[in-house]
C-alpha cells in the first residue's frame, strides 16, 4: 500500500516512466527525468535544492545533478546565487506566451526588495499589473519604530501612487483610461492629481524621466519613487519602489534612492526575460 500511495503522488511524466512495460531507451529515460525535473521544479514554491530533486524523484544525486546542469545549458532552469537551489527561466513563459502572476512577479520580487530595502534602510514592494489594477505582489518593512505597513495583495489607485504611475507611463492609453475609469480621481491630498488631462501631463514626464515619484499624493506625510518592471515581451508587468516618511526620505534622498532602485529593478526585469534594447536610454 506504501508503494501504491507513493506512486500516485509523483508527476505525470515519473508515473509513466515507472510503469513502461518495455525498458526505454536511454534517451527515451533522460527525456522523462528531464520532464519529471521541470514539473517538480515548476511545482515548487522556491528554488528547489539539488539533494530534494534527487530524492524526491528518486535519482541518485551525480544524475540529479548531470540533469539539472543540463537544463541549465539549455536555458531552463537557473541556480540561484545564494541558496544554489534551482528555478524556472522565463523560457516556458516565452515558448507558451503565459503572463506572470501576482504570485509569481512577488516570489521573484522578494530577493531583490530584501536587497534594495538593505542599500535605503527603508521599505520597499514590487506592484504587478494584474488585469487591470495595480496589485501589491511583494513587500518589505524597515525594521524600526516608524514604517509604513503595506499588505500583500492590496490595490493601489494608479492616479496618486508612484507604483501606479510607473506603470501607466508605460501602459497602452486605452488601458490607462480604463483604469481611471474605475477608479475615479478623487483628492486625498492637497497634492493629489484629479485631472485626466494633468495625470497624462505627468505620465509624458515619467516616461522621460525613466521614473515616478509619489511627493505625498495618497497620504500627506510619505513619499515614494518607484521604477517599471518588464518582462520577455517588452511590456510593463510590474513596477518596484522605496517608500518611507518624508521627514527621512527628503527630496535629496529620493534622487539618492533612484540609481540602486533602477539597478534592482533591471535585474528584476531580467529575470523575467526583458532583453534591453539596444539604444540607451529607451527604458530604465
Amino acid at each position: 500500500m506504501k508503494q501504491q500511495m507513493n506512486t500516485a503522488n509523483r508527476s505525470p511524466v515519473a508515473r509513466h516512466a515507472s510503469s513502461a512495460v518495455a525498458g526505454p531507451s536511454s534517451t527515451h529515460r533522460s527525456l522523462e527525468r528531464g520532464l519529471s525535473v521541470l514539473e517538480l521544479v515548476a511545482g515548487a514554491a522556491a528554488p528547489v535544492a539539488l539533494s530534494d530533486v534527487a530524492r524526491r524523484l528518486g535519482l541518485h544525486r551525480s544524475t540529479a545533478h548531470h540533469l539539472m546542469q543540463t537544463l541549465v545549458t539549455l536555458g531552463w532552469l537557473r541556480q540561484e546565487d545564494e541558496s544554489r537551489g534551482y528555478a524556472l527561466t522565463p523560457r516556458l513563459h516565452q515558448l507558451t506566451g503565459r503572463k506572470w502572476t501576482a504570485v509569481q512577479i512577488g516570489e521573484l520580487g522578494q530577493p531583490y526588495l530584501e536587497k534594495i530595502s538593505r542599500e535605503t534602510g527603508e521599505g520597499s514592494s514590487v506592484a504587478a499589473w494584474i488585469d487591470g489594477t495595480v496589485t501589491i505582489a511583494a513587500k518589505r518593512e524597515t525594521e524600526g519604530p516608524v514604517r509604513v505597513v503595506q499588505d500583500v495583495g492590496a490595490i493601489r489607485p494608479m492616479y496618486c501612487t508612484a507604483v501606479g504611475k510607473a506603470l501607466g507611463a508605460w501602459l497602452p492609453r486605452s488601458e490607462v483610461l480604463a483604469a481611471l475609469a474605475r477608479q475615479p480621481m478623487t483628492r486625498l491630498t492637497p497634492k493629489t492629481i484629479v485631472t485626466v488631462e494633468s495625470f497624462e501631463a505627468e505620465l509624458r514626464r515619467i516616461r522621460n524621466a525613466g521614473y515616478a515619484i509619489d511627493d505625498e499624493e495618497q497620504f500627506e506625510g510619505l513619499r515614494c519613487i518607484a521604477v517599471p518592471v518588464f518582462c520577455h515581451t517588452g511590456e510593463v508587468v510590474a513596477s518596484m519602489c522605496v517608500l518611507g516618511p518624508r521627514q527621512r526620505l527628503t527630496h535629496q534622498k529620493l534622487l539618492a534612492v533612484r540609481t540602486p532602485l533602477v539597478a534592482v529593478a533591471r535585474q528584476l526585469s531580467e529575470r523575467l526575460g526583458y532583453i534591453a534594447p539596444q539604444r540607451e536610454g529607451a527604458r530604465p
